[in-house]
């Protein structure tokens, strides 16, 4: 699934693309993505800016309103050119003045979009739930916000309530980079150690996005490229492979029901 650095390497891509471009028409091919809103309205709107929160990518049209889309694990929105054969699994068709169309693609059908009008979005229970973005929060409040729990460390940084736009492959990165093991109790892990974490997490972020994200398998930017971040991996997916700090080979087990990629001799578990 893409996380926050994939999409926001997706909304700079399409910012540049689609700002201030009008949509001329909208097709759905799939009706059962559509979760709220109508495509109806969407004829006439101008897009204002693409913008990211958590791992929905939004659409910012004219007079308010958005056009949302969240990838889950393997949806795309990218911009086609005139005369350009789409792919099968087409969900939705925008086109743009010019002769472009905008395309949600997803082979799985997990992800899906929303038509919000001004206001609507901010009262969306999903919106609504979402917790604070680590790269606009200081790492002495993050901490604060998970040193008061007595849940399991990584099952937090995944819990989109608590931290929004972390997923399993920058969890198990940062909580390497850290030195936590990543079964560790929230509330047992040190205040020093848990800023650690969070300016770990924070570095890892920016430096995924100025590689353009991580593309397991799936994943492209806008522009249909993929990103290199999975070149400076340390841990995740590396099962069995040699720690990069003591040699020992990783280990690989279900945490807060993801697999989760860390080294027992490195990592301490609290």
């Amino acid at each position: 699934m893409p996380e926050l650095p994939e999409v926001e390497t997706i909304a700079r891509g399409l910012h540049a693309l689609v700002q201030g471009r009008r949509i001329a028409d909208a097709r759905l091919l799939t009706p059962a993505v559509l979760r709220a809103g109508r495509t109806e309205t969407l004829p006439g709107r101008t897009v204002t800016h693409v913008s990211r929160r958590a791992k929905l990518l939004r659409l910012h049209l004219d007079h308010g309103g958005c056009l949302v889309f969240h990838l889950k694990m393997t949806g795309r929105v990218w911009v086609a050119g005139p005369g350009l054969d789409l792919p099968k699994h087409t969900h939705l068709i925008c086109g743009l003045d010019g002769g472009d169309r905008l395309v949600f693609e997803d082979t799985r059908r997990f992800g899906y979009c929303a038509v919000f009008e001004a206001g609507e979005m901010e009262e969306w229970d999903f919106f609504r739930s979402l917790g604070p973005e680590p790269l606009e929060t200081c790492a002495e409040d993050l901490s604060r916000r998970i040193g008061v729990r007595r849940a399991g460390v990584k099952a937090l940084l995944l819990n989109q309530t608590i931290l929004a736009g972390v997923g399993n492959i920058y969890a198990d990165e940062s909580l390497f980079a850290a030195r936590i093991h990543p079964a560790s109790l929230a509330a047992a892990i040190p205040e020093s150690k848990r800023l650690q974490l969070f300016e770990e997490l924070r570095r890892i972020l920016l430096e995924a996005i100025a590689a353009g994200g991580s593309t397991i398998s799936d994943y492209r930017n806008a522009y249909g490229k993929s990103g290199i971040f999975q070149d400076s991996f340390q841990v995740y997916g590396k099962k069995g492979e040699p720690c990069p700090a003591c040699g020992r080979p990783l280990q690989a087990e279900q945490v807060a029901g993801r697999t989760s990629t860390h080294c027992v001799r490195c990592q301490k578990l609290y």
